[in-house]
C-alpha cells in the first residue's frame, strides 16, 4: 500500500470520518473500519445481480474490518465509469467490479491499476490483462454443459432432432458469446438440430424475450426446444407460449440457477433444467482481504457449474429453505 494511503487509512482510524456516498450508494457502516472496499454493480434490475449482491453483502457481514461501499450503476456504463472514478478519488483499499459491458469499462479500471488500487473483475471480463484478478463462472463450459443436455432430450448423440430457438442476452457481452459457443460446439454436431433464430437478442430480460418468443411463434408452427441465455428470458419464452396455447408442446431451457427462481421453475415443470452460473461477489471479497492482509492470490479463479433438472430441483429447493 502506498504512503499516501497508508495516511489515509490511518486518518479514517483515527477520526472515525464519516463516508459521504453519491446518489444510488450504499454503505454497510462500521467502526474503525480497517480496510475499505468499492463495488460497482453493474444493475439490480437482473434477479441474478440482487442475489450477487445478498451473496456479497452475507460474506461482509463476517468480516468486522472492512467497510464495503456499493454502487449501483443502474444499467448505465456511463455511471458506472462515473462511481468506479468515484473510487478512486476516495482512494478505496480494493475496488470490486461487475461490468456492464467489456470494452467500456477498461479504461476505468486500467486508471484503478495505475493508481495502485487492485481491482478485482467479477463475472464480465474487461478488454485487458492489467487488473488483480478475475472470478466467475466459465459461460463456455456452461454452455456445452447446456449444449449436452439439449442433445440429450431431442434424442441422443447421432439422434437429436428438432426445430432450437435461441434467445440471447446482449450481444455486446462475453457471457452471451461464450455460452452461444459452448452450446453450440456440441449441438452443432447434431445434423438433425435446425437453429429458427439468428441472434435475437433480449438483452437479458424478460419482457423483451416475451416479444421475442411472441413473434416467433407467429412465424414458425413447429418449435421443439428454446435455449435461452439466462432463466428469466426462458420464463418469459415460456410465458409467450403459454399466452399462445403452445407451452405443452415446447421445452424451455435456461442459465443462472438460482434457487428461488430458475429451480423453482424446473421444480414446477416450467423449464426442463437450468445450469448454475454461480455468483462471484462472496469470494471476490475474500479474495480482496486475502491480498489487502498480504497474501497472494491467483490471476483467475473459475468458480463451478452445476446441472439442475427434475432429479434434483427439490433438493436444491429444500437446502434453501424454500421447499
Amino acid at each position: 500500500m502506498t504512503t499516501r494511503r497508508t495516511i489515509l487509512q490511518s486518518a479514517l482510524l483515527a477520526g472515525g470520518a464519516a463516508l459521504i456516498l453519491p446518489t444510488g450508494w450504499t454503505s454497510r457502516a462500521r467502526a474503525a473500519p480497517r480496510w475499505h472496499i468499492g463495488f460497482s454493480q453493474a444493475t439490480t434490475i437482473e434477479p441474478w445481480r440482487v442475489q450477487f449482491n445478498k451473496d456479497l453483502e452475507a460474506e461482509a457481514k463476517k468480516h468486522p474490518e472492512v467497510e464495503l461501499l456499493m454502487a449501483d450503476a443502474e444499467d448505465r456504463t456511463e455511471k458506472q465509469v462515473a462511481d468506479t472514478e468515484n473510487f478512486i478519488r476516495r482512494e478505496v483499499d480494493a475496488i470490486l467490479i461487475s461490468p456492464k459491458e467489456s470494452a467500456g469499462l477498461t479504461a476505468v479500471c486500467e486508471k484503478a491499476m495505475d493508481a495502485n488500487i487492485p481491482v478485482f473483475v467479477l463475472d464480465r471480463n474487461i478488454e485487458s490483462d492489467k487488473y488483480t484478478q478475475w472470478i466467475g463462472g466459465d459461460n463456455v463450459v456452461i454452455g456445452r454443459a447446456a449444449g449436452e443436455h439439449v442433445v440429450k432430450l431431442l434424442g441422443g448423440p447421432g439422434k437429436a432432432k428438432g426445430n432450437v430457438v435461441e434467445i440471447w442476452g446482449g450481444l455486446g457481452t462475453q457471457p452471451a458469446h461464450d455460452r452461444h459457443d459452448g452450446f453450440h460446439a456440441f449441438s452443432d454436431k447434431e445434423p438433425g438440430i435446425k437453429y429458427l433464430l439468428n441472434q435475437q437478442s433480449a438483452d437479458w430480460k424478460q419482457d423483451r424475450a416475451y416479444e421475442i418468443m411472441s413473434t416467433t411463434l407467429r412465424n414458425f408452427e413447429n418449435i421443439d426446444l428454446v435455449y435461452a441465455h439466462n432463466d428469466p428470458m426462458a420464463y418469459g419464452a415460456y410465458l409467450a407460449a403459454k399466452d399462445a396455447g403452445r407451452q405443452a408442446s415446447i421445452l424451455f431451457i435456461g442459465v443462472d440457477g438460482l434457487p428461488n427462481e430458475g429451480v423453482k421453475w424446473v421444480y414446477d415443470g416450467i423449464l426442463a433444467a437450468t445450469f448454475l452460473y454461480p455468483t462471484p461477489g462472496a469470494e471476490g471479497l475474500r479474495q480482496a482481504i486475502k491480498l489487502l492482509s498480504g497474501e497472494k492470490i491467483e490471476k483467475k479463479i473459475v468458480l463451478a457449474t452445476q446441472t439442475y433438472t427434475k432429479e434434483n430441483a427439490a433438493e436444491v429447493l429444500k437446502r434453501n429453505g424454500l421447499l
